[in-house]
């Protein structure tokens, strides 16, 4: 750079501090690196206490942060601490553990601490812990923590409901202590091995924070993940912006020794400060075409589950097309931990209860039901059919198993109908009640393409039987509520598992879960016997038996119809760099990069 002559009178000093002055003013700013794509589905708001639905827990998770997590890259999976400085330390009978929390962990900056520096604490943990059991926020997630037995907290819960007061956070409870600021202490009423897991989704959070915002607590997502919300328009776009106050965080992970993918990704990853992307936008986009349009004109970088319509152009015979392939598009496939399933209100006078002719009417509806021509023509492929509940990867899963639940026969089907009484007496063609009433379902559904096929498909096969269906169609997250509250007669919806443990499946037909993971609100006391022992059960060949006979009764009894698990197809850009799918879990937005250099040319 040529400086003015005048220049040369000046110190050395100060002329080295105008040349950088000069260069600093000449010099571009990095574009910020963003990530953008697409949910299909609206989410319901941003507290894990009260949300369950996998769109809001992906977004909450990059917020707040658990005291453990998953290992970015190992398959199978791995957990390792996350704010907690180490694994926890457990008494030889399971039932009491104990966590060491990373001191110098601090929130975003936000109003509710009033100008203050507010550091992470065990006592947050404590106080997240207490919510899900306060009535007020009713938590989907109460039974199944009460599943873990944390001695002292249901007390609480129960105080309040009977007193009708509000819950009182401030009685210190047996099972559950911050003995120090920094130090956890949780004690069970019963061995449960598996307690780590539930580590691994266990959020912190500043009571000062819902306490500023009370009921608008789903609005004010407020944690020390890499990320906060800058932007929310309701059921249509999420803007978050990397969180300015998170800790120096870098990238490791152990893939296996076999796993090229992964030793590749570590390689070029490996000691990058966290998070690599600034800003994350996401759509709401529950049609799939304009999804898929979306990303094939590049307005994302991610396409988060390839619609099953456009599978066979986009990556035929399970490979990336050669035209995509040109323009830099990559295809991730693999099995998702997951199951759909059909649900029928078991408190539904006309198709719920466990007496005979009901439980006929459900098995002949899941008899009818053609699965294979779900997974060819609607799904295209990208599915294989549920044999139960248990999603792949996870314990109590059997790949080789085969179930009633699976199969299709129209003929058995029209004959059990017959034989409990739900006959056409009149001749039009349909079938009345066993008392000689009208008998007509009804099933609330989407306006997405994928769900107006499964609809059709569901249709064919109650027409095959004579049985009128009507189909309610609205937005996902009115049909959620809906179901929570009981006020449906069937629903279909897909659930991912959140665990590589299978107890988390089983808790569909848990009857104290009804209205929460028990979406069908199904009692029966034998099944709940067994759900209670396989929490006591170490892994091994009694669990795996314990497993079978729940899902045997499952099948038996009919609550659900398990349809199939999903062969899941990611696309990304070839400048976003580091993604892969993680199995049980949804962070994973800080291990990924953008790279403008790889865009082809």
């Amino acid at each position: 750079m040529n400086l003015p002559s005048w220049t040369r009178a000046l110190p050395a000093l100060l002329v080295g501090a105008l040349l950088a002055w000069a260069a600093a003013a000449g010099a571009q700013p990095a574009a910020p690196k963003v990530l953008r794509y697409a949910f299909n589905a609206a989410e319901t708001g941003f507290d894990p206490v009260q949300t369950s639905d996998v769109y809001s827990r992906i977004v909450t998770v990059h917020i707040y942060e658990s005291l453990y997590k998953y290992d970015h890259l190992a398959r199978p999976y791995k957990i390792k601490p996350n704010t907690a400085a180490a694994m926890p330390e457990v008494s030889d009978d399971f039932r009491t553990w104990t966590v060491r929390i990373k001191p110098g962990i601090y929130y975003t900056d936000d109003p509710a601490f009033k100008g203050r520096k507010r550091e992470l604490v065990a006592e947050d943990y404590v106080y997240q812990f207490k919510r899900v059991y306060d009535p007020r926020w009713n938590s989907p997630a109460v039974v199944s923590l009460e599943d873990e037995g944390i001695i002292g907290l249901m007390d609480l819960r129960q105080k309040a409901l009977k007193e009708k007061k509000p819950f009182d956070y401030d009685t210190p409870v047996e099972g559950l202590q911050a003995v120090d600021r920094y130090t956890l202490r949780f004690k069970l009423r019963e061995p449960r091995p598996r307690f780590l897991y539930g580590l691994a989704g266990a959020e912190g959070m500043a009571r000062e924070v819902v306490e500023f915002y009370g009921d608008r607590i789903m609005e004010h997502p407020v944690g020390t993940g890499p990320f906060v919300l800058k932007e929310w328009r309701r059921s249509s776009r999420i803007v978050l912006e990397r969180n300015p106050n998170y800790r120096e965080v870098t990238y490791d992970a152990e893939p296996a020794a076999d796993d090229a993918e992964g030793q590749a990704l570590l390689a070029r990853f490996k000691g990058r400060r966290l998070p690599m992307v600034d800003r994350v936008e996401v759509s709401i986009i529950e049609q799939s075409q304009p999804r898929w349009l979306a990303f094939l004109n590049g307005e994302h970088d991610f396409l988060y589950g390839l619609p099953n319509e456009y599978a066979p152009q986009a990556v035929p015979n399970g490979r990336i097309a050669p035209n995509l392939a040109k323009r830099g598009i990559v295809a991730h496939r693999q099995p998702g931990s997951d199951v759909t399933v059909t649900v029928y209100n078991m408190e539904n006078p006309l198709i719920g209860g466990n007496a005979a002719a009901k439980v006929a009417l459900r098995r002949a509806l899941n008899l009818a039901y053609d699965v294979q021509r779900e997974i060819q023509s609607v799904r295209r492929g990208q599915a294989v059919a549920a044999q139960s509940v248990m999603s792949p990867n996870t314990s109590g899963y059997q790949p080789d198993l085969v179930t009633e639940n699976s199969l299709t026969d129209v003929p058995r089907a029209k004959a059990l109908l017959d034989l409990y009484g739900w006959r056409d007496r009149d001749g039009d063609g349909w079938r009345e009640t066993p008392d000689g009433q009208p008998l007509v379902l009804e099933m609330l559904s989407q306006s997405d393409p994928n769900s107006r096929q499964l609809d059709e498909l569901w249709k064919k096969s109650t027409d095959a039987l004579g049985v009128r269906v009507a189909i309610k169609v609205a937005q996902w997250p009115e049909n959620l509520k809906a179901v929570r509250a009981g006020k449906f007669m069937i629903w279909r919806v897909g659930s991912s598992a959140s665990s590589p443990d299978g107890q988390g499946s089983m808790e569909f037909g848990y009857g104290p879960s009804a209205g929460k993971g028990n979406l069908a609100r199904f009692e029966l006391p034998a099944y709940d016997t067994l759900y209670d022992r396989l929490k006591q059960l170490p892994d091994g060949p009694q669990r795996q038996a314990a497993f079978l006979e729940a899902t045997r009764l499952l099948v038996a009894y009919a609550p659900y119809r398990f349809n199939v698990h999903r062969l899941v197809t990611d696309l990304t850009y070839a400048p976003l760099v580091g993604y892969r799918r993680p199995l049980f879990w949804y962070d994973w937005w800080q291990y990924v990069d953008i790279d403008p250099s790889l865009s082809p040319r």
